[in-house]
Order: structure tokens, then sequence, then C-alpha cells
């Protein structure tokens, strides 16, 4: 029999062939950025958690994939009669194992209260299913559990500064919701053990389960053995209707096999000029849309950093802190006439200078666009609720911005974009010449946090951080010179 992990179990949870593939081909597997950033953040989170579960710092912590899992399963039934808190807690049963993040002396002189802590800042279904798996293997294994609890971020707790993280972490007691699934743990390890003695992986299709509840490593590896198609159903936006669902799930892998009646207009737009191979444009409409704004205007786009764990007191867990501006001009006719920006690398809070300097920057009159514009408008409040000298100035500019994304999903598809209509997909339709993938370093918002981390560091060189700063000004500078130019596309172009 296969030892069974609980991150094994949770990921039969979510599909039989990522089980079997992190049993018998764990190489193939492939986190994206996101993900690797997400575990980070989250051994971040676990470490604070027994920091501020054990202040006198008299509890334990096992190290099984230092120690072996034998060992740390033998290290905590020798630890328990201890009574003081133990992280990482190793119990075998029922074919499994699971380790704790932290286990608290409780109630009577046996009893123990457990605590699963998260990064997220909320209890999800899926963590329920965690908690009853870490429960129903204790339980079995002979501790004597009196509650179990999941430990969350709160979201609205802002950080007073000076290593003061009490309030960071909630609790919610699952203990009533955990009991009811314990039933299926045992259900979860035998269908495990079947899996696990699979000859070959589960001929299981990709499809929703490879990004729910979390991307999973081996969906390149899952899409590479699937039959080429030349015109994938996944690039059709947005397709959640029910019977659009049913489709796909029964087979339907070109856009070919999908009938026009179970789609919406956008996505029949998109089936259109995929199988044609020509865009669709509706320029009068796009004009039409454009026209009453003055020509002379603004373009504006932000570069964010955001923390699990705040740094920088006054800030929330994931407040997204802006750190970075482009902002392109038009003149009267126009036609690009300035540029402006801003970019803090100094490792402190950039919020205030970085309001300060785009009141100064929108000067002008006229319309600002931005591309998605809700991200710009919700730090733009955000700054103006922290910051009530700039609160006007602020909220004018606010009010200023116009989003140019729902104009081009109105108004235009070309089939290279492949079902978005991200700014990275739609600028080498509308203006090839202006390419992401000929900047150095940084060609998208992920890499622009990463190079801003890098550049904050103390152990960073003049000269490296020089490099960085020089990389994140090409790259907010293209995002906002890409909205000028399918401003000028849309406003001027004639269909092809």
């Amino acid at each position: 029999m296969v030892k069974l992990s609980k991150s094994r179990l949770l990921a039969l949870r979510q599909c039989q062939r990522r089980l079997w593939l992190e049993i018998y081909r764990p190489e193939l597997r492939d986190d994206t950025p996101d993900s690797q950033a997400n575990f980070a953040t989250g051994h971040l989170v676990g470490d604070l958690a027994r920091r501020l579960y054990d202040p006198r710092g008299l509890g334990h912590l096992f190290d099984p994939m230092r120690e072996g899992y034998a060992a740390a399963l033998d290290a905590t039934q020798v630890r328990l009669p201890e009574r003081r808190p133990l992280f990482e807690a190793g119990f075998a049963a029922l074919g499994a194992m699971s380790f704790a993040d932290i286990l608290l002396p409780h109630g009577s002189a046996q009893g123990w209260r457990l605590v699963e802590v998260k990064s997220s800042t909320e209890v999800k279904d899926y963590y329920l299913e965690d908690a009853a798996i870490q429960g129903a293997v204790a339980r079995a294994a002979g501790l004597q559990l009196d509650s179990i609890s999941i430990a969350h971020i709160d979201s609205s707790w802002t950080y007073p500064g000076h290593g003061d993280y009490r309030g960071l972490l909630v609790e919610q007691d699952v203990s009533d919701e955990v009991q009811a699934r314990s039933s299926d743990v045992a259900n979860w390890i035998a269908t495990a053990q079947h899996v696990a003695a699979l000859p070959h992986e589960p001929a299981i299709r990709p499809g929703h389960q490879c990004k729910t509840p979390w991307p999973c490593g081996f969906a390149a590896h899952c899409a590479s053995t699937e039959p080429a198609t030349e015109h994938p159903v996944s690039w059709l936006p947005r397709a959640t209707a029910k019977a659009l669902r049913a489709c796909i799930d029964d087979g339907a892998r070109d856009m070919r096999d999908v009938p026009d009646e179970l789609l919406n207009a956008q996505q029949r737009r998109v089936k259109q000029a995929t199988l044609s191979g020509q865009p669709y444009f509706d320029a009068e409409g796009a004009a039409r849309e454009l026209a009453p704004h003055p020509l002379h205007a603004g373009f504006l786009d932000f570069e964010t950093i955001r923390f699990a764990v705040p740094v920088w007191a006054g800030t929330r867990p994931y407040q997204m802190i802006p750190f970075q501006f482009s902002l392109h001009w038009l003149d009267e006719r126009g036609e690009p006439c300035l540029h402006k920006e801003f970019l803090d690398l100094s490792g402190d809070d950039p919020s205030w200078a970085f309001a300060q300097a785009l009141v100064a920057a929108c000067d002008r009159p006229g319309p600002i666009y931005a591309y998605n514009a809700g991200f710009e408008r919700a730090r733009i409040k955000e700054l103006a609720e922290r910051f009530a000298t700039l609160a006007a100035p602020l909220q004018a500019i606010q009010a200023r911005i116009i989003d140019l994304y729902p104009i081009a999903q109105r108004y235009y598809y070309h089939p290279s974009q492949r079902g978005s209509w991200s700014i990275k997909q739609l600028l080498p339709a509308i203006a090839p010449d202006l390419r992401y993938d000929a900047l150095e370093g940084v060609q998208h918002g992920g890499a622009a946090m990463e190079a801003y981390l890098e550049a904050c560091a103390a152990d960073t060189s003049p000269e490296r951080r020089a490099t960085i700063r020089r990389q994140l000004l090409d790259y907010c500078h293209l995002d906002t010179l890409a909205m000028v130019r399918i401003w000028i596309f849309f406003l001027t172009s004639s269909p092809p």
C-alpha cells in the first residue's frame, strides 16, 4: 500500500489523475509562478502563526522532511505527554498520515485543540475536507481532540506597526462541519489506494478540475496528451452556462463541435472570427463611444505590490499598494505630447509619495483612460481614504477615469486573441510593432511584483537595482503607450 499524506488525499479530491501523477510521475509537475508564490505565502503565514500561538516560545516544531516521516511520527508520541504547543505534530492511522499545523493542550488532562492555518481571508469549502482528514487520522491514532478550528487572515485588520501582528489571524471553529465529513475520509483513503494501484495514469480529460480549487501543476502534461485541436473550446470566453459546460464535458474540443445556439453573442463572435480567420471590428461603434470625450486625454496604468502579512503600518493584508505609475498625455489634436511616471524602490511605504505624484501628474484637463479601470479606481479610492488632505483631488481623478476594456470587448476581436481581451493579447493584433516579449526582464504584472521585491531587498546591489528600475519603467511605459495606440485605432480606423 502507498503511504497517503493529507496532500495526496486532497490531490485525489481534485482529480484522480493528479493523485496518480503525484505518486508516480512527480517530475512532470510544473507549478506556475503564482502557485509558487502562494506556497511561499503559506509558509510565511505558518511561521507567523507559530509565533502568535506560542509567544513565549515553549512549543516544539517537528520537521518531517528533515527528520523523516517515521521519526516525526514517533517523536510526536514522545512529546504529547509534555502538554505544550506542538507544530507539525504527526499521526498515522486508517492507512494515511497527517501533520497538524498547530496542536494546543486543551481542557482535560488528555484533550487537545487542533488549528489549521490558512493564508486566505475566508474559510473555503475544501479547507473543511483538509481539516476532516486531519481530525479523522489524529483521532484514529488515539488523540483526544476537543475541537478543530481554521485560522485565516482577517482582511479588515490594519497593521499597527512595530512587529505587532496580534489580530492578523481569526479563528472559525469547524468542529461540527468536520465531524459531518469524518465518515467520508475512509472512503477517500480507499479510493486513493485503488488509484495508486492502477498500472497507468487514469484517462481523465483536462477540464474545470485543472484550475479548481487550485491550479494543478500537471495541467500542461495532461494537455499535451490530448489530440491537437485547431480551434479549442477553451478560447470561448466565460464558458460557464450550464448547457455549454455540459457540451464541453461531453467531449466537445473544437469550437466547430459547439452549436451556435449554446453560445451568447460574444462567444458567437469569437467562434466566427476564429473559424473564418477574420477579425471582428465595429469601427463605427467604437468611434461613436469615444467621440463624446475630448481628444486631450491621459492614459494611466498602476503597478502594485501586496503582502499577506503587511510590512507597513496603516496597511491591510493583501491590500494592493501602488508603487509605480505611467501616464501618457495627448494634446488637443489627439497627438502624444507628454509622459509622466513615478517609481519608488526605497522599500518604504510608497503610498503617500505615489498619491502626491499622481495628483501633480493629473493637473491637465480631460478624460483619463485606463484598461480594466476598476483596478485603478479602487487604488485611488483607497489612497483617498488613507490621506485626507489629498482626498478631494484624488476623488476628482477617479471621477475622470474611463475604461477602455469594455469598449474593446464590445467592438473588436482578432483570432490571435484566443478568447482574451487582456491588453497583452489585444495589442499584437492592433499594434504589432509594440511587443511585450521584446522587453527585458519584466513582461507582465507578476514579474513586476517580483522585480519590486528584489529591488527593495537589502542585499540587492546598486547596479542590479538600477537595472530593475529601468525594466520596470519600460514595462509600465509600454502599458500606457499600448492604450494610446488602441485608443487611436478605435477612434480613427476603418474595418479591414
